[in-house]
């Protein structure tokens, strides 16, 4: 199985100088846990994860007052202060063992795909789980039927 049978392909993304409240909204109400940064032009620079979002939740926030008198405290730092810089990426030709050992030898959660050096698509150690999933599914009713 290839990693482009199993990678998400409408990939949300945030950019270097995005404010970190963005992606923690996107984070919440999207149900997502990485998001890669990329320039204007497409380029990928960087990644984000909700662990990295945890990180910022301590000193240098700013408290905005709402019109009806509620008080959102949100980070005022940029997503190039927190990114991580040093990317693993993988292709979408890789197979998904490949991409399911990298990420277990590196301790991520996701990768995102490469093409062409511009971003195809991000694929999570969620997406490998449902398809391992699926597989020992398929693998029970083969063998279910088989059966006398």
């Amino acid at each position: 199985m290839k990693v482009k049978e199993l990678m998400t392909r409408k990939v949300t993304t945030v950019t270097p100088d995005d404010m970190v409240d963005k992606v923690f909204l996107l984070f919440h109400f999207e149900c997502i846990h990485h998001l890669p940064v990329v320039t204007e032009k497409g380029t990928l620079v960087g990644v984000i994860s909700d662990r990295d979002i945890k990180k910022v939740l301590g000193p240098r926030r700013e408290k905005h007052h709402l019109k009806d008198g509620a008080v959102v405290t949100v980070s005022a730092r940029k997503v190039r202060t927190m990114m991580r810089r040093q990317l693993i990426t993988i292709g979408p030709e890789e197979s998904a063992a490949d991409a399911a050992a990298i990420m277990v030898k590196n301790k991520i959660g996701a990768l995102p795909v490469i093409r062409n050096k511009k971003l195809v698509g991000i694929i999570t150690a969620t997406d490998i789980l449902k398809s391992f999933v699926k597989l020992c599914d398929r693998i029970d009713k083969f063998c279910q039927s088989q059966k006398y």
